[in-house]
């Protein structure tokens, strides 16, 4: 274990949040090709139903699912990374315990 996996794993989840705190204020760079094509689809459907004067409810019920989706994935990513981090600390810490009770400095 080195501190470079340490900083890699902090500069990976810094970036995780900046695109959850993106998602969450509704914008669309950090969604997947798949969730930026869904939310495409839902936003078309929806003007088209409001130029033909019907609500548009259910597009924008599926914007909401699919914003709330890549909220879910990215949280899951992000608990993962802190997961990591957190492994990679302990084994380290436990490395740097044998070393002293070993006799190496």
């Amino acid at each position: 274990m080195r501190n470079a996996d340490i900083r890699r794993l902090d500069r990976a989840i810094q970036a995780t949040q900046k695109k959850l705190e993106a998602v969450r204020r509704g914008e669309w760079w950090p969604l997947t090709p798949r969730e930026r094509a869904a939310m495409t689809r839902a936003l078309v459907g929806g003007g088209y139903r409001i130029v033909r004067g019907r609500s548009a409810g259910r597009a924008d019920q599926r914007m909401e699912s699919t914003g709330n989706a890549a909220e879910m994935r990215l949280s899951a990513e992000l608990t993962a990374l802190h997961a990591e981090r957190q492994r990679l600390i302990t084994e380290a810490a436990r490395a740097k315990a044998a070393r002293k009770s070993s006799g190496w400095f």
